[in-house]
């Protein structure tokens, strides 16, 4: 049970340790599709398809397309779908799409709008992984000042 998180963390912390490769500059604005290897990080405005390995969205950054990566950790926007082996919503950021993610973490701040595919087994790839409801427990949704069913 410990395990799966405990490779999960060290994934990311190897995904954040490496160095960035690539970097999007503030003033940048691209149109068209990117490819990618290593780490990139977005500060400027990206309209296109984005495939690669690790990527960052800086506070500034702005993606409208879909993401194909290793690992994404967004502290802007993104307004299309995510697939990642690891997805980290941080706060203040916003995602307006589909996720399928293998590990999904969302700071307190972080707003999601779309489905969220959740993964149920490492080995097989997120596409594939059956859908995952998130529904508040019956003392949840009371608290909440929801209704139980």
């Amino acid at each position: 049970m410990f395990m799966k998180k405990d490779t999960e963390a060290d994934d990311m912390r190897r995904a954040e340790s490496e160095a960035v490769a690539s970097i999007i500059d503030k003033s940048m604005v691209i149109t068209g599709e990117i490819s990618f290897q290593g780490k990139t990080k977005i500060d400027g405005a990206i309209t296109g398809n984005i495939r690669g390995e690790h990527l960052i969205v800086s506070p500034g950054g702005r993606i409208t397309g879909d993401v194909k990566v290793a690992s994404f950790s967004c502290f802007g926007s993104l307004r299309g779908n995510v697939e990642a082996g690891i997805v980290v919503a941080r706060k203040e950021c916003a995602i307006h799409g589909k996720i399928i993610a293998g590990s999904l973490t969302v700071e307190p701040g972080a707003v999601l709008d779309g489905e969220i595919k959740a993964a149920l087994n490492k080995d097989v790839a997120p596409s594939e992984q059956m859908d995952a409801v998130v529904t508040p427990m019956p003392e949840e949704s009371a608290r909440m000042g929801g209704e139980e069913s």
